[in-house]
């Protein structure tokens, strides 16, 4: 899955989706630096594994990134809208994992793995039929988005709208022809998304408006969709949000499921914390784990945002816990 635009590391909704680390340092960076915190217990040392799980965020650090549809007000009939809500209700996270496994990993084709989907959860059954028309389903430039895109497409199809799947690149570039009906609907996240619109509006310094609450979230959502024209369906269970992950061996090892255990049993010298370079300051990655869970690693690895290092670091036995994507399809056999 290639990188998006994401609220995530530091709730910036506007950074570009061509890649969260612009004009953050250079993502790849080798070494580790201490935390501004110190840690002062033993810690739990990074353990080699190929399976890796992503650990509870029992506190609720992250704010609610859940998958869901954009549309344009002028093409909002109730039978399209119900339409895509009938995907969100078939998707939840575990099974967004998967989709992606079998397009990243498998290399079956988006539209491939929609229509398996489709057929095997029932996305077009009691569809209502709607007016009709020509209906373009714009998607980002990463599979997750096209994969979504072409089950937007399945689903008002069945509705009896003539539909295409537009890869446009990133929501600076397919937000505007959203607001102005060039396209009408795109696969959105409900917190980027919201911070989006927030800072578009208000400036880059705009006071964030998500919240770890999902119906905080989308009440804030739709109140900036309003002022651009824009509607959003229901969301689905399925979120796409920062996340920390461990190897199951290393889970197994210390005993950890939640952040709650992590800080518990891992704050100390010998933990390893990897993540792109602006994690440190970052208040949804290490400034936020210290914050709001007093976790405390030994060392930070300054490596990428829920890319390939920080995965392989965790694999290798060279990171105790990393950053990551919480759909990402490293995590489908976990």
């Amino acid at each position: 899955m290639l990188a998006r635009s994401r609220l995530a590391v530091g709730a910036l909704g506007a950074l570009t989706a061509a890649g969260l680390l612009t004009g953050c340092g250079n993502a790849g960076s080798s070494g580790t630096d201490a935390p501004k915190q110190g840690a002062s217990g033993a810690g739990c040392a990074p353990v080699a594994g190929d399976k890796l799980v992503v650990l509870t965020d029992d506190k609720k650090l992250q704010n609610t990134d859940n998958v869901l549809p954009a549309i344009s007000k002028k093409a909002a009939t109730p039978q399209l809208v119900a339409a895509l809500d009938k995907v969100s209700a078939k998707l939840d996270t575990p099974k967004l994992i998967e989709l992606n496994r079998q397009v990243d990993v498998d290399r079956k084709t988006p539209q491939v793995a929609a229509k398996e989907f489709a057929d095997a959860n029932a996305v077009t059954d009691g569809i209502e039929k709607g007016p009709g028309g020509q209906v373009t389903v714009g998607a980002g430039n990463f599979s997750e988005s096209q994969l979504i895109a072409e089950l937007y497409k399945i689903a008002l199809t069945a509705a009896g709208y003539q539909v295409k799947v537009q890869t446009i690149g990133n929501r600076e570039l397919y937000e505007p022809a959203l607001e102005k009906g060039q396209i009408q609907v795109v696969p959105e996240y409900a917190a980027t998304m919201a911070e989006f619109l927030n800072t578009k509006a208000n400036g880059k310094d705009a006071k964030p408006v998500s919240s770890p609450e999902l119906d905080k979230t989308v009440e804030a959502l739709k109140a900036q969709g309003d002022k651009a024209g824009i509607v959003f369906g229901q969301p689905a269970q399925a979120q796409d949000q920062n996340a920390f992950a461990v190897t199951k061996a290393f889970a197994d090892k210390y005993q950890v499921g939640t952040l709650s255990e992590l800080a518990a049993k891992c704050s100390g010298k010998a933990t390893v914390l990897a993540g792109p370079p602006e994690c440190p300051q970052r208040p949804k990655c290490q400034a936020g784990l210290i914050e709001v869970y007093d976790f405390k690693a030994g060392s930070f690895s300054s490596l990428d945002a829920g890319g390939p290092q920080t995965k392989n670091a965790l694999k290798t036995g060279s990171a105790s816990v990393g950053l990551v994507f919480s759909s990402d399809a490293a995590l489908a056999a976990s």
